[in-house]
């Protein structure tokens, strides 16, 4: 009876009432899920030499990441974790736009704390393989564990075309998803489909730049990797090297 009073009282002191607050923490989980599973794939995949994963388990990694994320915090905020979702949800009129620019610092923010996590996971695997240095090119480089980098002969045009066709096909078809006009996916289940659009996404617009489609999910890793050791060098545009993004 006791422990039951004890967590009665510990629930009602945790209880958050103000509606915002809970959105922005529940937006902020769902991205740290979504960011901690897919960093985490890149890293299992290049620290180990691929020998622990591949292309194929870095893939899924971020796809079903989504799923994990939207089912975390879904039914409070949306789970958009991705600031081109909250602009597109703004457009169509289904989310206030004064509540865009705080959505897209909080999904920045849980990508950069996730980035950290990730850091902390594989803190030795990560100094292991670089021999010691942190570089964002070469055959030993760690960067792309924490944000995607163009293929070396991708200009910045290309990068450019390359993420809007990317991005626009993401939202068509997670629109098209949630649109109650169109084939019901069933209840409960649309976070599965949106998994399997995101990898199917992956699996065929990948190569040019790793498939990030998400400025939280890249900008966020990007500004750890900066502030951790890598420095400026990974704002600049480099050669792919692994490959650590997918999509969120």
């Amino acid at each position: 009876m006791g422990t039951t009073s004890f967590l009665t009282r510990a629930r009602g002191l945790l209880h958050i009432r103000n509606q915002l607050v809970r959105e922005c923490l529940a937006e902020l989980l769902a991205t740290f899920m979504l960011i901690i599973i897919t960093l985490g794939s890149a890293a299992q995949k290049i620290t180990s030499s691929e020998v622990k994963g591949n292309l194929i388990t870095s893939y899924l990694g971020g796809a079903l990441a989504v799923m994990v994320g939207v089912y975390t915090a879904g039914g409070i905020s949306g789970a958009h974790m991705n600031p081109a979702f909250s602009l597109a949800m703004c457009l169509i009129e289904q989310f206030p736009w004064w509540k865009f620019p705080i959505f897209v610092v909080v999904q920045i923010l849980g990508a950069f704390i996730s980035s950290g996590a990730v850091y902390i996971l594989y803190y030795d695997a990560i100094w292991y393989y670089s021999n010691g240095t942190l570089t964002v090119s070469g055959p030993r480089e760690t960067a792309s564990i924490f944000a995607t980098y163009p293929a070396d002969y991708v200009s910045i045009t290309n990068g450019f075309v390359d993420q809007v066709i990317g991005t626009a096909v993401l939202m068509v078809g997670v629109m098209g998803i949630m649109d109650a006009r169109n084939k019901a996916v069933p209840k409960g289940l649309e976070p599965v489909v949106v998994a399997l659009l995101v990898l199917s996404i992956e699996s065929s617009m990948g190569a040019n730049c790793g498939c990030p489609l998400n400025p939280a999910r890249d900008l966020g890793p990007r500004l750890f990797t900066y502030v951790a050791g890598w420095g400026p060098e990974v704002f600049r545009w480099v050669p792919e090297k692994g490959g650590g993004g997918e999509v969120g």
